[in-house]
Parts: structure tokens; sequence; C-alpha cells
């Protein structure tokens, strides 16, 4: 008697957010990053060092008080959070942007993934990035600069949200750009403007009027501000201002990524 074909498997409930999915794709953008951490993990801390040791070589000991601390104590805080937010953009532009031009951003597409699971999971992996920088940054920054908290909340609030705010952008970029010319436009003419030019090596205080309107309306600056605050007391605007600046941004960021997933911009055929 012929052997009787087995029978298929039953279908699979994922309930309203497929957990397991959501984890393998998080986990595999954080995998990707580890995997060369030499590249994305040494190499900005190294370079974030540089800037640190030009800046206290060429001025540091001749600056005058910054906001009642010292240059150095000033700065380093402006450059950890400039580290991690361009990682975490780095991290989500090019996974996105790679995947489009191999052709293999259908492998993110037909697993049973929601529009909002994409989202999340890869702004985690961005997020991710960021903090792993950010971590390894501070660390070696330690031996040469201040860094004592003074609010381990600001600190945390506004590190995770500008890893996350880049890491939306890097996905709006990634899936908006169709060769990596376009990404690195949008790298060159938003990215690192918004970011140089948001009081990262200066306070706004010491600007003339004019530049200082366009820092107040640039967003980068409000999550380095607040963050620098957290390590050494004060921020150059309102930190109740800034909290709510940097989590209406990233909400704004996060439902134009999830409409680019739900609709297929650029992803689909």
């Amino acid at each position: 008697m012929p052997a009787l074909p087995p029978c298929p498997p039953p279908p699979r409930h994922l309930g309203a957010i497929n957990w397991l999915g959501l984890w393998t794709l998080t986990a595999k953008e954080i995998r990707r990053f580890l995997k060369v951490y030499f590249q994305t993990i040494i190499a900005p801390m190294v370079t974030t060092l540089m800037f640190l040791a030009i800046f206290i070589l060429s001025v540091g000991r001749a600056a005058p008080l910054v906001a009642g601390t010292s240059f150095t104590a000033f700065l380093a805080p402006g450059l950890i959070i400039m580290a991690m937010a361009q990682n975490a953009f780095a991290n989500t532009s090019s996974s996105l942007i790679i995947s489009k031009v191999q052709g293999n951003i259908i492998d993110v597409l037909m697993p049973p993934l929601s529009p909002l699971e994409q989202t999340l999971a890869f702004a985690f992996g961005g997020v991710a990035r960021g903090l792993a920088v950010g971590l390894a940054v501070g660390l070696a920054m330690l031996p040469f600069a201040p860094l004592a908290m003074v609010s381990p909340a600001l600190v945390l609030y506004h590190g995770v949200m500008a890893s996350l705010m880049l890491s939306l952008l890097g996905m709006i970029g990634g899936i908006w750009a169709d060769k990596f010319d376009h990404m690195a436009a949008v790298t060159n003419f938003i990215v690192t403007p918004l970011s140089f030019l948001s009081g990262t090596f200066y306070s706004i205080d010491h600007l003339p009027p004019s530049l200082k309107l366009f820092a107040l309306v640039n967003p980068f600056f409000y999550m380095i501000d607040g963050f620098r605050a957290g390590f050494i007391g004060h921020a150059d605007s309102s930190i109740g201002l800034g909290i709510a600046v940097v989590g209406l941004v990233n909400l704004a960021l996060s439902l134009l990524a999830y409409r680019m997933f739900k609709t297929g911009y650029k992803l689909k055929a």
C-alpha cells in the first residue's frame, strides 16, 4: 500500500505582533555591524578621540570656561552624541541601500513582517549601534575628559532618542536613495551640516542672532544640548522644550518611515 503524503503543517498564528520575526530582523541588523566591529565601533571611537585631541591641543588650555565648565568637559559630550548619531544613521542607511542595490531587499519584504515590525527592527538595529559607539567612545574618553553625570536620565533619554532620530532618518534616506551617490548627498548636505552646526563644538550663546536662530530650529541642537546638560548641568535652551522637540521629530520620522514600508515606496517593483 503506497505511503500517504505527509500532512501539511497547520497554519501558524502570529498574533498581533510577530515577535519572533521582529527579534530575528533586529538581531540580523545588530549582528551585521558587530561582525565588522573594528569598522563600525572601533573606527568611530578612534576618529572621535582624534577630534578631542585636536581641539584640546589647539584651544583647550587657552579657552575660557564655557557654560561655567572647562572646554574639555563641554566638548566631550557633544563629540560622544555626534558619533552616536552618525553611526546610527550609517547603520540603517547602508543596510537598506545595499539591500536595494544588490537586489536582496526581497528577503526583508517577503517574510510575514508588518510595516510596523520592519520599521521597528531597522530602527532598533540603528539605536543599538549608536549606543554601542557611544559607550565605546565614552569609555575611551574617560582618561582625558571629565564625564561625571549630573542627570543620568537626561543622558539616557537624549542618547536613545538621538540614535533613534538618526536611525529613522537613515532608514528614510536608504529607502529614498536609488544609488550610493544619492545616499552620499543626504550625508554630505543634510546630516553633516546639521551635526556640525548644532552646538557640538561651541555654545550657541556665542553665535550672532541669525546663526543662533538657525541653531534653534535645528532638531540636532536639542538632542546635543540635552545630552550635554545631563553631564554638565547646563543647557543653552529649555530642557523641557528640547525633550518635546526630540520626541515630536522622532514621532514624525517614525510615521514617515512606516508609511514608506507600508506603501512599498521604492521597495517594491
